[in-house]
C-alpha cells in the first residue's frame, strides 16, 4: 500500500475509484481509535467508490502507519490529516468518520473549513459537549456497569473517557485470552473477532509506549464556540445505548442546521454492525433528501430532534414501527419489513375515518 509523509509521520493510505474517476468528487473516510482503515473498506469503500474517489488511511499509531513517540493530540492529528490532503492534491471532499475519527476531521475543519463539503459522524464524543450536558445520564450505563462490576473491572461508565478505559482493560483479557462479557462485545468490536489480538498488542503499544494515552484523553480543542461556526452540511448518527448519545443532545443545540439520526437499538460501533442503515442516511444526506423534509412534525417545538426511521435492523433482524409507536418483527430482510409496511400502511388508509 502507498504511504505518505506528513507532518513528520509516515501515513499509510489507499484510494479507490470507479474508471470515470475526473468526473468524481472526493470522500474521505477517517476511523477512530483502536481500529483502523479495514474499519470502513470492506462494507463501505468498494460501494462507495463507484460514486466518488474514496480515501482511506491509518491514523498515526493505528494499522500500517507510524507508531512515534508523540505527536497525538487531536489537533496534531488534524494536521495530519490536512497534511495527507495536500499530499494527494485533495482541496475539497466529504467526510465520513467514526468516533475520534469526528474528532481529528472537526478540529481540521476549524482551521480549514472551506476543505469540508459535508461532514458525516458517526457516534462521536466531543468533550465541550460532554461537560454541557454533564446533567444528563447514560441511561445504558447503569445496565453497562452491572456487568463490569460482576466480571470484577474496576471501571465507571460514569467517567468521560470510560470508553479509552474500557478498550485497555479488554485488549489485556484478549491477550491473556481471558473471555470478554458478551454484553461488552458491541462496546469493543475490534478487539474481538478474527484479528483482535493483533489489534489489542497494538492499542497497547500506543498506550504504554508512546504519549498517546495521556494526549488522547486530554482536551479535544473543540468548543462549542469553535463549532457553532461550522456552517457545511453535517449528518451527526448516533447509537441509542452508546454513551455519546450524551454528545449527540447536546449538539443538537450547537447545529440548528444539521440533520440528527437515532441507530436504534444500537452500540457505539454500529457501522460495522449495521452499515445498511448508515449508507441509506449516507446516500440521502449527500443526495439532499433530508432538507426536502420539513425540519419539524407538526405540533412539535422548533428545536432541532433526533429522527429515525420506521425501518431498523436490530441483532441481525429488521423490524418496522407503526405510527402507534407499536414494534413489528422480525423480518429476514429490508425487502420484507418494506413490503410488509407499505401493506400496513395501505390497509389503515383503507379504514373509513370514524
Amino acid at each position: 500500500m502507498p504511504s505518505a509523509h506528513v507532518n513528520g509521520v509516515r501515513l499509510n493510505y489507499v484510494q479507490m475509484a470507479s474508471p470515470d474517476e475526473a468526473a468524481q468528487e472526493d470522500l474521505v473516510m477517517v476511523h477512530g481509535l483502536a481500529t483502523n482503515m479495514a474499519f470502513w473498506y470492506f462494507q463501505y469503500a468498494a460501494l462507495l467508490s463507484k460514486r466518488y474517489r474514496v480515501t482511506l488511511y491509518d491514523l498515526r499509531g493505528h494499522g500500517r502507519s507510524e507508531m512515534p513517540a508523540g505527536g497525538y493530540t487531536p489537533y496534531n492529528l488534524a494536521r495530519d490529516l490536512q497534511g495527507l490532503l495536500d499530499h494527494l492534491g485533495i482541496r475539497r471532499a466529504h467526510f465520513l468518520t467514526h468516533s475520534f475519527g469526528g474528532v481529528v476531521t472537526l478540529n481540521m475543519s476549524t482551521f480549514d473549513p472551506d476543505r469540508v463539503a459535508s461532514l458525516v459522524l458517526a457516534d462521536t464524543h466531543v468533550s465541550a459537549a460532554r461537560h454541557a450536558g454533564s446533567e444528563h445520564a447514560w441511561g445504558h450505563g447503569a445496565q453497562i456497569q452491572k456487568i463490569l462490576d460482576a466480571s470484577g473491572m474496576a471501571l465507571d461508565t460514569r467517567d468521560p473517557y470510560f470508553g479509552y478505559r474500557l478498550l485497555t482493560e479488554v485488549a489485556h483479557l484478549q491477550l491473556r485470552n481471558q473471555k470478554v462479557p458478551p454484553a461488552l462485545e458491541q462496546l469493543v468490536s475490534p478487539l474481538i473477532g478474527k484479528h483482535g489480538n493483533r489489534t489489542a498488542s497494538q492499542w497497547l503499544a500506543l498506550m504504554d509506549d508512546t504519549a498517546a494515552g495521556k494526549e488522547l484523553m486530554g482536551d479535544d480543542g473543540l468548543s462549542l464556540a469553535a463549532l457553532q461556526k461550522l456552517r457545511f452540511p453535517i449528518l451527526a448518527m448516533y447509537g441509542d445505548n452508546s454513551q455519546a448519545r450524551l454528545t449527540g443532545k447536546e449538539l443538537l443545540r450547537v447545529w440548528p442546521h444539521a440533520e440528527f439520526r437515532r441507530v436504534r437499538d444500537a452500540g457505539h460501533f454500529f457501522p460495522t454492525s449495521r452499515p445498511a442503515e448508515v449508507l441509506q442516511a449516507c446516500e440521502m444526506f449527500w443526495g439532499g433528501e433530508f432538507t426536502k423534509r420539513p425540519k419539524h412534525r407538526s405540533g412539535e417545538n422548533q428545536e432541532s430532534h433526533f429522527r429515525s426511521d420506521r425501518i431498523y435492523q436490530s441483532e441481525g433482524a429488521w423490524y418496522c414501527l407503526t405510527r402507534e409507536k407499536t414494534k413489528i418483527g422480525p423480518f429476514a430482510g429490508q425487502t420484507e419489513v418494506r413490503e410488509y409496511l407499505q401493506s400496513y400502511i395501505s390497509a389503515m388508509a383503507a379504514v373509513p375515518a370514524e
